[in-house]
């Protein structure tokens, strides 16, 4: 019985907590546009030059070779 002198203060504290930050979140506009990330995966990158890429790979491999000992 002891127990619940322990765990309600916890519980009360936890939920506390949680109310803090849902209207933290609120405030900071964190759920302003819930749909933007869901139609994100939808659309296409920007397509990248293939002579870029290439460019930019050899470009990283010359650097890693500079830094390995």
């Amino acid at each position: 019985m002891s127990i619940i002198y322990v765990l309600i203060p916890i519980a009360i504290l936890l939920t506390a907590i949680g109310i803090y930050l849902f209207f933290w979140a609120v405030k900071t506009d964190q759920f302003e546009d819930l749909e933007k990330q869901g139609f994100s995966i939808l659309f296409d990158d920007e397509k990248v030059d293939p002579q870029k890429k290439s460019q930019h790979l050899e470009k990283n491999k010359q650097a890693n070779k500079e830094e390995l000992p």
